[in-house]
């Protein structure tokens, strides 16, 4: 069983309330929230004050993806503004196991995204202090590009080195992914997929409503 995680860096901003209610009706167990600083992706994007706004509007899991250069400054802001899941990039992070910790003590949820070219390697003596990896399918910083076919291998590798550990960790999937590829990506070892353009790119709770059928 998988979860879908809507990015709302693609829905409409001047309806994101309904847009939001739209998913969580349809059956979408989580909210992708893309904050970009600028810095660690040439895009910006959002921050606390629209959380804030949206909290109050949805029960959804709200997975806060941080692509900030040293996230560690801003985790307790995110806290306060809802989040209930964490991810940094651990190639933002000066001192991961530092932010790792930090998250952790806010009681939230942590999880550390990796880029496409780096290496599985680096979570090495990180994995059984977190609760979700991502794998990042394309180059961060804009929506609509395509996956990048290597991820499947990283996801299959990364599925069985936690399974050898015995380690509960979820696997989540962000970039390029749309309905064509879903069940391929969840067959390779990922139990969350980030879905934005493919989710809010036409009638939203339909295109919730066709990944969940996946199932």
């Amino acid at each position: 069983m998988f979860k879908l995680a809507p990015s709302i860096l693609s829905a409409d901003f001047a309806k994101l309330g309904e847009e939001i209610a739209k998913i969580e009706e349809a059956g979408a167990e989580y909210v992708h929230i893309d904050v970009m600083d600028g810095m660690f992706v040439p895009s910006i994007s959002f921050g606390m004050p629209i959380m804030k706004s949206i909290r109050q509007q949805s029960k959804c899991v709200f997975d806060v993806h941080l692509m900030i250069e040293e996230p560690v400054r801003y985790v307790k802001e995110f806290q306060e503004a809802g989040a209930d899941l964490i991810t940094v990039h651990a190639e933002a992070c000066k001192h991961l196991d530092r932010t790792i910790q930090a998250i952790k003590e806010l009681g939230v949820k942590v999880g550390v995204a990796l880029n496409p070219a780096t290496p599985l390697s680096v979570l090495d003596y990180v994995l059984d202090q977190v609760d979700m990896v991502l794998i990042m399918s394309v180059n961060p910083g804009f929506g609509g590009q395509s996956f990048i076919p290597y991820s499947l291998d990283k996801i299959r590798q990364l599925k069985q080195i936690i399974d050898e550990k015995g380690l509960q960790v979820d696997i989540q999937v962000d970039g390029g992914v749309k309905l064509t590829n879903a069940k391929e990506i969840i067959d390779a070892g990922a139990n969350i997929l980030v879905a934005g353009t493919a989710v809010f790119g036409g009638d939203a709770a339909a295109n919730v409503a066709a990944f969940k059928a996946l199932q």
